[in-house]
């Protein structure tokens, strides 16, 4: 396996993100849109997810495809940032057709990010507008860190953000991943070293080896039940059917727990979307698909450890400022 072109989960063909976030609340919003509809999935492993229209990804419902994917902060009030969205999309036509209507199919996830020092006192709630503005900006390049639904995350110690990172199998098959780091847990250890490390590329965060965390370390902070949340997205150019991508979805947390620990936790609402264009058949269905699982793990570690390297800091410090 190598880096893709840009080494974001763009290079797959047919996608693209925006995001959008405002610094006044700390806060913001992150899109995936496909040039076409695309098949998804998720799994859902932490305990205090915020999601909607998660139902429709189960592989016995009627609707097989979907528009865009939304990634927000907000809690529950970042929901909002998918009917943005869904707004936008139907103003260019996109949508299930029902009749002579439209219904764009925006599945989303949300962290949480109230208590980061944001002005959080609005009258309106901002993320309808946050997510149309993320739609109106996606493209293939976009920046890392402190931007979109990463713009107000933290982590148990460090400042939070936005991660990406894709890879090319021998075969041809490209595999990325897109993620909003808000954890509960630590990515690396008092020495910036990344729970990652094994699975970086190039020196993309440093390249400073593995963490080095002592076994008898205890999680410590004052956290309460759904304050934290790592929202991620994976995807690929392979054609995968809607049980297929769940399955992705589910080997893809193994890269969330190989970044983050503890990962998965009571306090988080953990959550993987898995996402397939459908461009490229594996050439062999059974150990292909074996590889995805594991490609779309180890980009998501290293997706992981790349948004909280490129971080600013807030109420907590970023990675730079304390380590680089």
């Amino acid at each position: 396996m190598r880096p893709g072109a840009l080494n974001l989960i763009t290079d797959i063909a047919g996608l693209r993100v925006g995001n959008a976030d405002d610094a006044k609340v700390r806060s913001g919003a992150t899109v995936l849109l496909g040039d076409a509809p695309f098949v998804a999935g998720v799994h859902v492993m932490g305990g205090a997810p915020g999601t909607r229209e998660t139902d429709l990804l189960a592989p016995d419902k009627t609707v097989q495809e979907v528009d865009a994917l939304v990634l927000s902060g907000g809690s529950a009030f970042g929901l909002d940032a998918a009917s943005g969205v869904a707004d936008g999309l139907r103003a260019m036509g996109r949508g299930f057709a029902v009749g002579d209507q439209r219904v764009p199919i925006v599945p989303g996830a949300i962290l949480f990010d109230l208590l980061n020092g944001g002005d959080k006192g609005w009258d309106r709630n901002p993320y309808g507008a946050l997510g149309r503005a993320a739609l109106d900006a996606a493209g293939r390049q976009f920046p890392l860190g402190s931007v979109g639904a990463g713009f107000g995350a933290t982590t148990m110690d460090l400042a939070g953000g936005l991660g990406s990172a894709s890879v090319v199998l021998d075969c041809g098959i490209t595999v990325g991943a897109l993620v909003a780091v808000n954890a509960l847990g630590r990515v690396c250890d008092d020495g910036g070293r990344f729970h990652s490390a094994p699975y970086e590329m190039d020196a993309e965060f440093g390249g400073r080896g593995p963490a080095r965390l002592d076994p008898a370390w205890e999680p410590y902070g004052d956290r309460r039940q759904g304050q934290s949340t790592t929202i991620a997205i994976v995807a690929t150019d392979a054609v995968l059917t809607q049980a297929q991508a769940t399955r992705l979805a589910v080997a893809a947390h193994d890269g969330m727990a190989r970044a983050i620990v503890p990962s998965h936790t009571p306090m988080d609402g953990d959550l993987v979307f898995a996402a397939a264009t459908g461009t490229r058949a594996l050439p062999d269905p059974v150990w292909d698909a074996l590889r995805l699982g594991h490609a779309a793990s180890a980009c998501l570690s290293r997706a992981i450890a790349r948004g909280v390297y490129a971080a600013d800091g807030g109420i907590l410090p970023a990675w730079r400022d304390r380590h680089g």
